[in-house]
């Protein structure tokens, strides 16, 4: 795995121009990934590559469109200092696990990586940055490919009765 770098303040447009919003293929729409801001990526990005950003990514319109295009990139991890809200809660929904590392900003472009959740650490090019430790149900819902799937696998699912007393 190796890491592409970007800034503060990622917006939703950065990740996928508006343009593009007609486009429910997440494989089309990492064609498009980052254009303009970074047009080699739609190229170069490798199954497994992570995203490192600084503050706030993924900021602005509240669009699954921008995870989507990271899925169909091969993409499934960012690490970034923080995460604006709905786009963290839009990543888990489609299968990318928003990772939290104070330090992302000291991560490299470039960098060969290993993410050890357990040990609660990303190491980029042999040096450790600690991560924020993510709820095993987040993991799970990530793990089984989205929010949709991850309910389909439950066993037990609750159910409103419907009934008022």
């Amino acid at each position: 795995m190796r890491t592409w770098k970007f800034g503060d303040n990622i917006d939703t447009d950065a990740i996928i121009p508006g343009r593009f919003l007609t486009i429910y293929d997440p494989k089309e729409l990492a064609t498009h990934a980052f254009e303009g801001i970074r047009d080699e990526f739609s190229r170069k990005v490798k199954e497994g590559d992570i995203i490192v950003a600084g503050r706030n990514f993924g900021c602005g319109s509240s669009r699954e469109h921008a995870p989507l295009a990271l899925i169909g990139a091969g993409v499934k991890v960012v690490v970034a200092q923080s995460f604006a809200r709905i786009f963290f809660r839009n990543a888990i929904n489609v299968g990318v696990l928003p990772v939290v590392c104070n330090n992302a900003d000291q991560i490299p472009d470039g960098a060969s990586v290993k993410l050890n959740m357990k040990a609660g650490s990303i190491e980029a090019d042999g040096k450790r940055f600690d991560i924020e430790p993510v709820p095993e149900f987040m993991q799970g819902i990530v793990n089984a490919g989205g929010l949709v799937e991850y309910a389909k696998s439950l066993k037990e699912v609750p159910v409103c009765t419907g009934s008022h007393q």
